[in-house]
């Protein structure tokens, strides 16, 4: 897998795979409906993109998902919005490399940190594995860091 920032003429299959990804939210505690901002929305998308924040992930030739990354001026630090892979790739790791490639994306970054819904065990575990540690518990989300090195921001 690898990732590129995506183009203009791959919005509308970027948009799909996030739809499908976000409405299985259901089957982890998630309720109909409540899915992130804009995750069904072509304008937002191609606004992330024209701004250099949306990431299409692929392997071989094949998009498989996406992510909306907000690396700060310096590089040093990384605010990963959202990842998401198509749902018919779930349970295959593709999430896994989805996040190497992000972290390998930007070898100068210090720390990466995202936030994700306290109901939705599926992806607060999937941080966890990854060794992504809570930092903050605040308005129905956890706020998640990880440290290149490998201690979070408090020196654990």
């Amino acid at each position: 897998m690898h990732i590129v920032r995506a183009e203009t003429d791959q919005i509308e299959k970027i948009v799909n795979m996030s739809v499908r990804a976000f409405e299985t939210d259901v089957d982890v505690g998630g309720i109909k409906g409540d899915c992130p901002p804009g995750f069904d929305s072509l304008e937002w998308h191609e606004q992330m993109a024209g701004e250099g924040h949306l990431y299409l992930a692929i392997i071989e030739n094949d998009p498989v998902g996406a992510a909306i990354v907000f690396p700060d001026e310096t590089g040093k630090s990384v605010y990963i919005g959202r990842i998401f892979i198509d749902s018919v790739y779930h349970r295959k790791g593709y999430g896994i490399r989805l996040m190497d490639c992000i972290e390998e994306y930007f070898p100068f970054a210090a720390e990466f940190n995202l936030d994700t819904p306290c109901w939705n065990e599926r992806t607060n575990a999937f941080y966890q594995k990854l060794g992504y540690r809570i930092i903050k518990v605040e308005d129905g989300f956890n706020f998640y860091q990880k440290r290149r090195n490998g201690k979070d921001r408090f020196g654990l």
